[in-house]
């Protein structure tokens, strides 16, 4: 049996206002000219301004860099780098999604280890050998956990794939602050996709060949809060309660991680993201449910024990019932939230082997429930398609 170790340097600080607090978390970690990473999206809603203020009244003197885009390039962390310097800068903050604290983490690799971003995809050896500046992550919704995560997913549009950087507790953000009043009146679509995210991270999370206790324990618990509180966050973009739940169903999942990474569902949407510039959270929620559909008979157990955590009657149930349950509630999940079809996202079914082949390649395979290959990915990408037909 392989050893399994699990570790997080970062301090999470959740709580309804808690942004509040993000001047006294800066300078506790003595940070005096930080760079904020942010999209302009979020500008435009003023919650920057508000943040940046809070700031300023606290004395810290920040750097704004407001360019991130979803699916973030490589160029643009490069940029990111070379304001850090520039700027003098001595520490950052992440505000936003998935795409900004990544973008965050990021730049901190490459501040601190020069070069490109293309230099840190991850690898064994790892090319990361030294942590990165302190990072304060802030996440304004509820589904990537990169607040939690020792990961950051760059995209590199000349090989059309996405990529990791990470895998060490090197990258992590020092600190989470996790104020669920920041994602109030999300968009349905966005309270939806990045929702499935953190369920498809703590369900792949849970079934990896690479759980353990501690992990096996905050999946079940994202697990839980999601299944009891997503649908009301998506009917009710102004419910509390809900979106409070949903921001630490998304902490958890995302310590689900530990040090590893995802399965088949990640590594199909990851590849599948670098050919077609779609939302990551609703590519992944569409995945879901046929990738667990494939998966559910090489740990039944397990996938019975999912079903329950989503609130499933499993009571006189055989086994392979009960995880068939796990299955069919992440398909009713699916539709009642609206996800997009791959075609409405933008793929076209004869782009499968090409899908299928970078899928294969994808380090996430390593670990997945049910062996899975090129024939593996082929059959799951036309169940996917045929349930948009």
């Amino acid at each position: 049996m392989s050893l399994k170790s699990y570790q997080t340097p970062t301090a999470f600080k959740h709580g309804l206002g808690a942004i509040a607090h993000l001047a006294d978390e800066a300078k506790a970690l003595g940070m005096t000219r930080p760079l904020f990473v942010t999209d302009k999206g979020l500008v435009a809603t003023g919650m920057v301004d508000e943040a940046l203020a809070i700031l300023k009244k606290g004395g810290i003197d920040y750097v704004r860099f407001d360019e991130v885009i979803p699916n973030p390039p490589v160029a643009l962390v490069d940029r990111g780098a070379a304001l850090y310097h520039e700027a003098g800068c001595d520490g950052l903050i992440g505000f936003g999604g998935g795409s900004s604290m990544d973008t965050a983490k990021a730049i901190g690799v490459v501040a601190v280890h020069g070069g490109s971003a293309l230099a840190y995809e991850w690898a064994d050896p790892n090319p990361i050998t030294r942590p990165i500046p302190p990072l304060i992550a802030v996440p304004t919704t509820a589904g990537t956990g990169s607040e939690a995560t020792l990961w950051a997913v760059i995209t590199d549009p000349v090989r059309h794939i996405k990529f990791n950087i990470g895998g060490t507790p090197k990258i992590a953000a020092a600190v989470a602050l996790i104020d669920p009043l920041l994602t109030l009146n999300l968009p349905p679509a966005v309270t939806a996709g990045t929702g499935m995210d953190a369920l498809a991270h703590a369900v792949e999370c849970y079934t990896m060949a690479y759980a353990q206790p501690f992990t096996d324990a905050v999946a079940l618990l994202a697990m839980e809060y999601i299944g009891r509180y997503l649908r009301i966050a998506f009917a009710q973009g102004h419910n509390q309660e809900a979106r409070y739940k949903m921001s630490m169903a998304a902490m958890l999942a995302g310590l689900a991680y530990g040090t590893e990474s995802a399965g088949a569902a990640h590594a199909m949407s990851q590849t599948a993201g670098g050919v077609v510039d779609c939302p990551h959270g609703a590519l992944t929620a569409r995945l879901l449910g046929p990738v667990m559909e494939y998966n559910y008979m090489g740990e039944p157990e397990r996938f019975a024990r999912i079903a329950q955590a989503l609130g499933e009657d499993i009571r006189g149930l055989s086994v392979w019932q009960a995880a068939e349950k796990a299955v069919e509630a992440v398909y009713r999940l699916t539709e009642d939230l609206e996800i997009p079809t791959l075609q409405q996202l933008g793929f076209k079914e004869e782009q499968i082997p090409l899908l299928a082949e970078l899928a294969a390649r994808d380090p996430q395979t390593i670990g997945n429930p049910r062996d899975v290959d090129y024939h593996g990915y082929v059959k799951i990408y036309k169940r996917a398609f045929a349930l948009g037909a």
